[in-house]
């Protein structure tokens, strides 16, 4: 682990992983809007989401996503990994109240290029909602 938390390319093993723990609120999804500029009332509206397949509002696909990019960033590896990869599928929808566990594990390592391939999955209630692959390019104890 480094000063700032997290760990260098060294310090990595295949398995090691990373969870967090995320309740998506109501102003986790106004917030998302806001930055993203999506405000697709599938997210906004209760009205509308109720006419849709979901019966009611969802989180943003990317909302739920971007949880992944704060463990690449805060915790494996962490800080000065260089996030240069993403590979998903979005399973099944994520609802204001739900509890996400975001997961990282370290698949693969390549010594050329510090790079890191992490198998990566959001889960609510036991079932997955996105699943994929992350790939990025871990601090190395040279640099």
């Amino acid at each position: 682990m480094t000063q700032f938390g997290g760990y260098k390319y060294e310090d990595l093993e295949v398995g090691q992983f990373h969870e967090t723990v995320h309740t998506i609120t109501e102003n986790d999804i106004q917030r998302f809007a806001e930055v993203s500029g999506d405000f697709n009332p599938l997210h906004m509206s209760d009205e509308f989401a109720a006419t849709t397949i979901f019966g009611k509002r969802i989180a943003h696909g990317a909302l739920t996503a971007s949880y992944i990019s704060g463990i690449l960033g805060n915790n494996l590896p962490g800080p000065g990994a260089i996030f240069v990869g993403l590979s998903m599928r979005f399973k099944r929808p994520v609802h204001i109240g739900d509890v996400v566990t975001v997961r990282a594990e370290v698949a693969e390592k390549q010594d050329r290029g510090n790079r890191v391939t992490l198998k990566i999955e959001c889960i609510v209630e036991g079932k997955r909602v996105i699943s994929g692959e992350a790939e990025v390019v871990a601090p190395s104890r040279g640099k």
